[in-house]
């Protein structure tokens, strides 16, 4: 069946090569009766030879007579042989010349995609399925949910080696989904820090995508399974084909934001499966949970949502130290695999030992001994038959010598050991070294590796298929071996000498580049991983380098930071060199880069640190100036704004030196942050300007290695400072053209940051709706909730403006959020503003010990960094707690604090409220001629800032703007 399979690709490649020769058409025949292949074409004869008689020729001749051309038939005894490696259609019975009855008939349509270990085990034949009928209760239980669109989740844990794959295992494979499709994934160990690589595996079942696929047989599988599915999919096309490493180079869908390309990729693969559900119901099987990525696991909490209307049963497996996040969900069901009780102990033994008078004595050390686990049982009964204890075959052995039970050890690490170090010298060798390439691997890898003749190497992969140590998951279009269990895989490679191990690791890498030279980048995660323990250690810092951009241009940040981490560890120990000295620099840059969404400020810190000894004994102006300006925004963000300054200027006099534009720009943005925070609104504006008038044309749409456009970022501040100053036109050209810029680019993260610029004009003028409105839209267009700094810096606006608005039940809980999150991230800058929008938040729900301790706070933080505007809101709050609760004079103090500060550093919206309180304060305290004054002074401010919309409440007694 497989010959016929390998046979009729080789003709499709000899008829296309022909047409293409010839320019004519080709005429294919396949002629088996007598023993001889024949191929014919126009102009050309291509002949294979080989020899087969008997009932078999018989039969397949008159396969080939009934079938018709293109197609490939084969009978019930065949697809036996076959079963679990390729897919067929029934024909049915049909009548053959020369046999007494008509011969089941099946179609082969194709090979099966890449199966699970257990997939293969069970086309050998499996052991009894015992003890499980509870578990398979509730899994029937959920499809029936799942049926009537009330989509379940499932999951299954237990220990290595308890069933949870078995169990998956008969279900999916029993009448009960008969009419349902199956989508299953796989994970390895090292897949945790290979992106998508479980959800990429589904994909690959999914669309039937093989090893020897071309990238445009890719994009043609994707792109007619995804329109005839629903053409209101095409969107989804691009993100699938990106995780399969088909999607052009140049798409736009590479370009996207990272959030935006990773919704995108949820979107895609989400939306496929619930537009399925429409079709038939749909189990979708994800394993080994504890192996996955963390962008994997994203799209499963993603999973776990959308399925819960739809006729989707999403099943998932782990061992027991992982923790998932759903089980709060409705749809969500826990099931725990406990060992097997001794009574399924029992049936499981008689269905794999039998019935034999010598074996009760064995069958009860085996209850003991194997706890109850399935997977232990079967090994101390694969040791013992290949040690000569047991004799005879499965449900029908009996003992061949006397049994004391020393000859088992105790664990099952130890039996795997024990048998794997019984295999004769070659099978042994063979083996480790599959180990050693991986859970999964192919068979001309293998080849590559171990250097034998492919016969033999065939002969040996029989052997220990035989000893069921390793299966093939795959036949065509090459052949793809996995072992038994992730167990047998961990003990063979643990039983490796360091130096034999590390040179297969070595061998593998040569192998892979030889054997992948035109796809390395499918493969660069497991050249990583072979390159480091065979400790190439140059190409081991470039794969890991390579991998860790991948992971990064995934999001995976977590994933990408372990592999930027592990290249510097390769780099370590090369000699000192300007490259090595160079790389030093630059991987430490791009830990830099992907710590930056995470907020791990400590790290980041460090890594920066250690690279200004590097840079100084690399005499490199450039790199010295980039650690410079990396550090501004490190500052920055510390609340440190005199480093900050410092940093920044001595970065950027180098790029001025250098007239390096991406440098400058970079560095423009924290140093005119440093500058805004601090209060000093209009030299803030000097560098946010120089980027806003400097970048044009496409430089406007340029990114420059940062998670926003600096051209709209910068505008965005610019709107943010003239709102502090009452320059409110100015203010909202700014913000409209900041968003333009940011929309025109599709960039989520600078349309959010235009919004918040947006929002803060209308707060600080005081159309709260408005502001309300700008502020939502920030988080939406930014996802900042997913990301701990946009959360931080955006969200506390929101808080503060539904407090304002009457709403601080819906304020104070986001407020305090976004406290929790900057104090844990170690967010200083702008902290001060933070607590003192809640300490006002908590004033308007009356909550008057909190918002006293909490403005206090704020004032000495604000004061402790210098930060002089944050200090003048603070002491604005604070006189509003004096006001209602304290006494006159302290709250006349605050409030003529507060406006010294504002009318230094120009805030004319803040000065209007600190007249107004200082009207208030007065009027109480019978000093109406100076209330009059102040309550002027504030009414000239809002005519002449139109702070119209709310003017009435600053100017009358009552109002708390």
């Amino acid at each position: 069946c497989y010959a016929a399979l390998r046979m009729q690709k080789q003709i499709e490649r000899y008829a296309e090569e022909v047409r293409q020769a010839e320019g004519v058409p080709i005429q294919v025949r396949i002629g088996i009766n007598s023993g001889e292949v024949v191929v014919r074409s126009i102009g050309s004869d291509l002949h294979m030879e080989y020899s087969a008689v008997g009932q078999t020729t018989h039969l397949a001749a008159r396969m080939e007579q009934v079938a018709t051309p293109g197609s490939i038939l084969i009978t019930l005894d065949s697809l036996r042989l076959a079963e679990g490696y390729v897919e067929v259609r029934r024909i049915g019975p049909v009548p053959v010349k020369g046999l007494a009855a008509p011969v089941e008939v099946y179609e082969l349509t194709g090979a099966s995609p890449v199966r699970s270990r257990l997939r293969a085990t069970a086309a050998r034949g499996l052991t009894p399925f015992v003890g499980r009928s509870a578990e398979m209760t509730v899994l029937h239980e959920a499809m029936t949910r799942a049926l009537d669109g009330r989509g379940q989740v499932v999951a299954l844990v237990g220990e290595p080696g308890v069933g949870k794959s078995r169990l998956v295992h008969e279900l999916v494979h029993s009448h009960h989904t008969a009419d349902w499709l199956v989508v299953e994934s796989n994970s390895i160990s090292y897949g945790h820090a290979t992106p998508y690589l479980p959800v990429i595996e589904l994909l690959r079942n999914y669309f039937k995508v093989n090893a020897r696929d071309s990238t445009r047989s890719i994009r043609e599988k994707v792109t007619g399974k995804v329109l005839t599915l629903d053409p209101s999919l095409q969107d989804a096309i691009p993100p699938v084909l990106d995780l399969l490493d088909a999607l052009y180079e140049e798409h736009p869908f590479r370009s996207l934001d990272p959030l935006q390309h990773r919704q995108a990729t949820y979107e895609a693969v989400t939306r496929l499966l619930l537009h399925e559900n429409r079709v038939q119901p749909v189990v979708v099987v994800f394993e080994d949970l504890h192996w996955n990525d963390s962008l994997t696991l994203g799209l499963l909490n993603e999973l776990v949502v959308a399925v819960q209307s739809a006729r989707v049963l999403l099943l998932v497996s782990y061992r027991p130290e992982y923790q998932d996040e759903w089980r709060s969900r409705p749809n969500y069901r826990l099931v725990h695999l406990d060992p097997l009780t001794g009574e399924s102990v029992d049936e499981l033994l008689q269905g794999l030992l039998g019935s034999d008078a010598s074996l009760p004595v064995l069958k009860r050390f085996l209850l003991e001994r194997a706890g109850g686990n399935p997977f232990f049982v079967e090994e101390i009964v694969r040791t013992l038959v290949n040690t000569g204890v047991l004799e005879g075959t499965r449900g029908a052995y009996r003992l061949a010598r006397p049994f004391s039970g020393s000859e088992v050890p105790p664990t099952v690490q130890a039996v795997l050991g024990a048998r794997i170090d019984a295999l004769p010298a070659a099978e042994k060798r063979l083996v480790q070294e599959a180990a050693v390439l991986g859970h999964d691997t192919p068979f001309a890898l293998l080849h590559a590796v171990s250097g034998l003749e492919e016969d033999e190497l065939r002969g040996l992969l029989g052997n220990l298929q035989a000893a069921e140590f390793l299966y093939p998951t795959q036949l065509f279009p090459e052949p793809q071996y996995t072992f038994k269990h992730s167990l047998t895989h961990d003990v063979a490679y643990a039983g490796l000498l360091h130096e034999r191990r590390r040179d297969i690791h070595a061998r593998a890498v040569k192998a892979m580049e030889a054997l992948y030279a035109d796809r390395l980048g499918e493969q660069v995660e497991r050249l990583a991983e072979h390159a480091s323990r065979g400790q190439l250690r140059e190409k081991a810092v470039r794969y890991l380098r390579q991998a860790g951009a991948k992971a990064a241009d995934r999001q995976a940040y977590p994933e990408a930071v372990v592999l930027f981490e592990q290249a510097l560890g390769a780099l370590a120990p090369l000699p000192e060199t300007r490259d090595t000295l160079e790389q030093a620099i630059d991987i430490r840059f791009e830990i830099r880069n992907v710590l930056q969404p995470l907020g791990d400020r400590q790290r980041i810190a460090s890594y920066l640190r250690e690279t200004e000894p590097l840079a100084a004994r690399l005499g490199d102006p450039r790199r010295t100036a980039w650690i410079q300006s990396y550090l501004t925004e490190h500052f920055w963000m510390l609340g440190r704004y005199g480093d900050a300054a410092a940093a920044g200027e001595q970065a950027l006099a180098i790029a001025q030196r250098l007239s390096d534009l991406p440098l400058q720009v970079v560095t423009n943005l924290p140093l005119g942050l440093a500058h805004h925070t601090r209060g000093d609104y209009r030299r803030a504006m000097e560098y946010f300007r120089w980027n806003a008038t400097r970048l044009e044309g496409e430089q406007v749409r340029e990114r420059f290695g940062m998670f926003v456009l600096p051209s709209a970022f910068s505008l965005s501040f610019v709107a943010w400072a003239l709102a502090e100053l009452g320059e409110f036109g100015e203010g909202v050209a700014a913000g409209e053209e900041a968003l333009r810029i940011a929309e025109a680019a599709e960039h989520p993260f600078s349309c959010g940051y235009a919004h918040l610029g947006l929002g803060v004009l209308s707060l600080r003028q005081g159309d709260l709706g408005r502001a309300l409105r700008a502020f939502e839209r920030a988080l939406a267009a930014g996802a900042f909730a997913d990301s701990p700094v946009g959360y931080a810096y955006v969200a506390f606006h929101l808080g503060y403006a539904l407090a304002l608005a009457g709403r601080p039940g819906e304020g104070i809980p986001i407020l305090e959020r976004t406290v929790e999150v900057a104090e844990s991230k170690g967010f200083v800058a702008r902290h001060s503003l933070r607590l003192a929008y809640l300490g006002e938040a908590y004033l308007l729900a009356d909550r008057r010990d909190d918002a006293m301790a909490t403005a206090a706070r704020a004032l000495g933080l604000a004061r402790g960094h210098d930060e002089r505007a944050n200090e003048a809101y603070a002491l604005r709050v604070l006189g509003e707690l004096e006001a209602r609760h304290g006494t006159p004079a302290e709250a006349e103090a605050r409030f003529r604090a507060a406006l010294l500060l504002a009318e230094e550093l120009g805030m004319r919206p803040l000065e209007a409220h600190c007249h107004r309180g200082l009207a208030q304060v007065l009027e109480a305290a019978g000093q109406s001629p100076a209330a009059a004054g102040h309550r002027e002074s504030a009414a000239a401010l809002v005519d002449a800032l139109q702070m119209r919309f709310w003017g009435d409440r600053l100017v009358n007694a009552g109002g708390h703007g």
